[in-house]
């Protein structure tokens, strides 16, 4: 079987390690003579893949003892509701900072709720940058302050996180999780799709400070109140179990490779690989992305004209580099390096990039 070289931004490439572990696992799990798909999520095995998952991503995101990680359903999108159900009071109101487009959803999910408020927005600048720290304007009672790590559609990542204060701050890192070291400690709740860097679609790891969910409100419908999740190990229905075991395979290859110290030294390394090659080809290829803001996972660029970014999409797509093709609400080429696409898939990019603009200059 030839694999190509997967550039999709999400669901992502896994590691080929953790697809071909899966695999001799999949018709008979640990010799209970059942498929994990077909086991109960009450079983000793399953049990097992669950705890083994939540203290990997403790040990590898370094989370404190006074965080609680939990497994829930419904992806990064029901977060946009959960968070403002669970953590703005009734009177109360939350900021947002709109940095692309799932910002924006995950704003207008909050107004549904609860009054909320824009503490900054690169929109004017079509989301081409992350707003400078003294552009927020926060709101001191506001219950908390709300950001995306990453922009998969514009290319752009937080690169380092300013001072909020006494604020609590809650964060989508959806596309950039476990992508480089972080300070858990600086938020109140991390919340994140599996679909990027941790695993298949299907999971979604929420990281809650204790004393920030002690906050929440209470008289939620039950499967939307975090405490319910807490109380029961992320246990309380059947929770997504072959995607939680195969996130499990995963950090295990994070922790193979020699956890967040190489995967952050790695990804440094494609996304120089890559930048210096748009930024070196005389302007073929122009990055939309405000260079103190470019994002280590998603890198978006544009060719002179429509037709020969079809042209190069349907090219490298023959060359076994796929996924490249721009979201559709903006167009050009996206190039998406999550932690198991290894760097020879990027310089193998690299390469056609360059020959394909002597070709086309």
């Amino acid at each position: 079987m030839a694999r190509v070289h997967n550039f999709n931004p999400g669901p992502c490439t896994l590691p080929y390690s953790a697809l071909q572990k899966c695999q001799s696992d999949f018709l008979d799990y640990g010799g209970s003579g059942m498929s994990i798909v077909e086991s109960s999520h009450r079983s000793k095995e399953y049990d097992a893949i669950h705890n083994d998952a939540q203290k990997l991503l403790r040990e590898l995101l370094g989370i404190p003892a006074n965080y609680h990680v939990l497994f829930l359903g419904g992806g990064a999108s029901l977060q946009f509701a959960m968070v403002p159900m669970n953590f703005i009071p009734k009177g109360g109101s939350a900021d947002y900072i709109i940095t692309g487009s799932w910002a924006k959803k995950a704003f207008k999910e909050a107004t549904i709720i609860q009054k909320s408020r824009i503490a900054a927005s690169s929109e004017a600048q079509k989301f081409n940058t992350i707003p400078e720290a003294e552009a927020l304007d926060q709101d001191p009672l506001a219950a908390y302050i709300h950001l995306t790590s990453n922009n998969t559609i514009s290319g752009t990542e937080w690169q380092s996180y300013p001072d909020f204060g006494p604020t609590p701050v809650v964060a989508d890192m959806s596309s950039d999780i476990l992508s480089r070291k972080i300070d858990v400690s600086k938020f109140s709740l991390i919340y994140a799709g599996a679909q990027k860097n941790l695993g298949p679609a299907g999971v979604t790891v929420v990281i809650v400070k204790d004393e920030f969910a002690a906050q929440a409100n209470s008289g939620l419908p039950t499967m939307l109140a975090y405490k319910t999740h807490i109380d029961n190990n992320s246990l309380f229905n059947t929770p997504p179990v072959f995607s939680i075991y195969l996130m499990k395979l995963v950090l295990e290859w994070v922790k193979e490779e020699g956890g967040l110290d190489v995967i952050e030294q790695k990804n440094r390394q494609k996304a120089e690989t890559l930048y210096q090659a748009i930024d070196g080809s005389d302007g073929f290829y122009r990055g939309t992305a405000e260079v103190s803001s470019r994002s280590w996972m998603n890198a978006t660029f544009r060719l002179p004209t429509e037709e020969q970014e079809q042209q190069f999409i349907s090219e490298a797509k023959s060359n076994g580099l796929i996924g490249l093709k721009g979201h559709r609400s903006v167009g050009g080429i996206r190039v998406s390096m999550y932690n198991a696409m290894p760097l020879d898939g990027v310089e193998k990019l690299v390469e056609f990039m360059q020959d394909f603009s002597k070709k086309n200059q």
